[in-house]
């Protein structure tokens, strides 16, 4: 039997409840760019993560969520969008095809991040993850190309099942107001005080600088 979308966002969150006293601080550089996923996500403001969660911390929950999403558009594009589901079973029968898949059967803490780190200048990488993936998909041959008719109904289609994720998107921010207290509850407990050692150490660095290894309370 199918759960219900209740018992979706519940399970998910205990999921992502059970891996977050796992969280460290990352300690390499950190990216430029926003994370699309996460960045101004309704879903995290429902879930009462703001902007000073660490966004390792959100990505966990925000991907738990969008599986959700990608789940039910699925099963609703399978039942009323034909030509939809046929693209998507060629795309699906190409991506197979392809022998490196390096994005595929990730935790949901690193689904949908940069498969590389950003370049620093000056260094270029000898190789990247992303291009060895590029190089594998060139050599799978292209999907046919399709009337404009086609076009045309398949982006009616591709509205509609967008159509339909806003809807459920919608209705999981309603379904985390229910969760927003053990979620802030578990982030003051497992989270908070990390940071919170993270910055008392900075302050001790900046209070002594050159001296890494003296007492910065000490008066000389």
């Amino acid at each position: 039997m199918e759960r219900s979308l209740e018992t979706q966002v519940s399970q998910a969150v205990d999921a992502w409840l059970r891996w977050l006293p796992r969280w460290q601080p990352a300690t390499h550089r950190g990216r430029v760019a926003p994370c699309r996923r996460c960045f101004g996500s309704p879903i995290l403001s429902a879930a009462g993560l703001g902007s000073d969660v660490p966004h390792g911390v959100q990505h966990g929950l925000s991907t738990r969520m969008k599986t959700i999403v990608d789940q039910a558009v699925a099963a609703y594009t399978a039942r009323n969008l034909p030509m939809l589901q046929a693209e998507l079973d060629q795309q699906a029968a190409r991506n197979r095809a392809r022998s490196y898949r390096p994005a595929e059967g990730l935790e949901p803490e690193f689904e949908g991040l940069p498969l590389d780190p950003d370049p620093v200048p000056g260094a270029p990488f000898l190789f990247t993850i992303s291009g060895l993936a590029q190089e594998s998909d060139a050599a799978v041959p292209e999907l046919p190309p399709l009337s404009d008719e086609a076009k045309s109904a398949l982006r009616q289609e591709v509205a509609l099942a967008d159509d339909y994720a806003n809807m459920v998107g919608r209705e999981i921010c309603s379904l985390l107001l229910h969760h927003r207290l053990r979620v802030q509850a578990e982030i003051a407990q497992h989270v908070e005080p990390q940071i919170e050692a993270m910055l008392a150490d900075l302050t001790r660095s900046l209070d002594a600088p050159f001296e890494p290894g003296a007492d910065p309370g000490r008066q000389s």
